[in-house]
C-alpha cells in the first residue's frame, strides 16, 4: 500500500512537473529581443511595447524573451552593451536613440535593428534612404531637429521677449552638431541667439552651469538626449532659480517642471516599434521595411511652472495644447 501511494504521488509530481519543464524549454528556445537603452528603461513605454507585442501573439517569458542593456546616459558604454546583445544571439535589437543604434550597427551587420527616438537616420549614416533602408536597420525616426525648432518657435510665441537661449547638448552624441547647425541657420528668423551648453559628464555640467550664471541668458532648451535627460531635474531647478523658462521635446521634461514640451507621441512610437519586431520575427527583412516618421505629436504646457515664473501663456498657444498641467 505504501509503495502504491509512493508511486501515485511520484506520478503526480511528474505530471505537474511536465508542463513546467515544457514551459521552461519553450522559453529557452523562444526568440530573444535585445533592448539597448541609451538612458534608463521607461517602465510605462516598455509596457506599451510589450502590450503591442502581446496583441500580435508574442508574450514575454512564454514565447519570447527580452534582454535589456542600459547605458544610463553614458554613451561610451554603448559599444560594450551592444556587443553583449550580439554575442547573446538575439533575434532582433531595439535601440533607443541614435548613439545606441550606431553602436548596435557596429556590433552586428546581420541582426535586424529597430531604432527608436533617432534623429535623421540618413544623415547619421544609419540607413541609405527611408523608403528602402538597404541594411539591417529600420524603425522610426523622431524628427528631432524639426520638432526642436518647432518647440523654440512656440517658446518665442509664448514669451516674445525671449532672445538668448541656452541649448544643453551632449557633444558626444552624433545628433548634437547637426542639430546646432540647423538651429543656428534658423535662429535669425526666430529672433533668438542660441548659446550651446555642451556637457557629457557631471564635471562638465558643473562648469557649464557656473559659466552660464555670468551670461545674459533668458531661456533654456534641453535636447532629447540620454545624458541631458538624466540630468533634467538639476538643469530645470537651476533654470527656475534664475527664473528662466525651460522647454524640451520630451513629455518627461514637462512632467519634471519645464514650461512646455512638444514631441512625437511616445506611446505610439513604442507600439509601432513592436509592429516592426513582429514582422521581423516572422521573417521580414529590415531592408524591405521603410523607416517611418511620426505623424502624431503632442504639446503639453505646465501652467504650474508658468505661475511660478510669473508668466501668462497667450490663448493662441494655450489653445493648441493637447494637455495642460495645472
Amino acid at each position: 500500500m505504501i509503495a502504491r501511494r509512493s508511486f501515485l504521488a511520484g506520478t503526480g509530481a511528474v505530471l505537474l512537473a511536465a508542463p513546467l519543464t515544457a514551459q521552461a524549454q519553450q522559453a529557452a528556445q523562444a526568440p530573444r529581443i535585445g533592448f539597448l537603452w541609451g538612458g534608463t528603461p521607461s517602465p510605462s513605454l516598455l509596457r506599451e511595447f510589450e502590450d503591442a507585442l502581446r496583441e500580435r501573439g508574442w508574450v514575454s517569458g512564454r514565447n519570447i524573451t527580452i534582454e535589456h542593456r542600459a547605458a544610463e546616459g553614458r554613451n561610451e558604454r554603448l559599444p560594450q552593451l551592444a556587443a553583449e546583445l550580439a554575442q547573446a544571439r538575439v533575434s532582433v535589437m531595439v535601440t533607443s536613440q541614435s548613439p545606441a543604434t550606431q553602436a548596435a550597427k557596429k556590433a552586428s551587420g546581420t541582426i535586424p535593428i529597430v531604432m527608436l527616438g533617432n534623429g535623421d537616420p540618413v544623415r547619421y549614416g544609419l540607413v541609405s534612404n527611408l523608403a528602402r533602408p538597404e541594411g539591417n536597420v529600420t524603425g522610426l525616426s523622431f524628427l528631432v531637429n524639426e520638432v526642436s525648432i518647432k518647440l523654440i518657435e512656440l517658446l518665442k510665441e509664448a514669451i516674445p521677449k525671449t532672445e538668448r537661449v541656452a541649448v544643453f547638448v551632449n557633444q558626444t552624441n552624433p545628433g548634437a552638431a547637426p542639430f546646432l547647425a540647423d538651429l543656428m541657420s534658423v535662429a535669425p528668423r526666430l529672433g533668438i541667439k542660441a548659446r550651446p551648453v555642451e556637457a557629457n559628464t557631471i564635471d562638465e555640467l558643473d562648469r557649464a552651469l557656473t559659466a552660464l550664471t555670468r551670461e545674459p541668458v533668458n531661456a533654456v532648451f534641453l535636447v532629447p538626449e540620454s545624458f541631458i535627460f538624466s540630468q533634467r531635474q538639476r538643469i530645470i531647478e537651476f533654470a527656475m532659480v534664475h527664473r528662466w523658462p525651460a522647454v524640451g521635446p520630451l513629455r518627461p521634461y514637462v512632467e519634471a517642471g519645464v514650461l512646455m514640451s512638444y514631441s512625437p507621441h511616445a506611446s505610439t512610437l513604442y507600439r509601432q516599434a513592436a509592429v516592426y519586431v513582429d514582422k521581423l520575427l516572422r521573417g521580414a527583412k529590415p531592408a524591405d521595411l521603410p523607416v517611418e516618421q511620426p505623424t502624431r505629436f503632442e504639446l503639453v504646457i505646465n501652467l504650474k511652472t508658468a505661475k511660478a515664473l510669473g508668466l501668462t501663456i497667450p490663448p493662441s498657444v494655450l489653445g493648441r495644447a493637447d494637455e495642460v498641467i495645472q
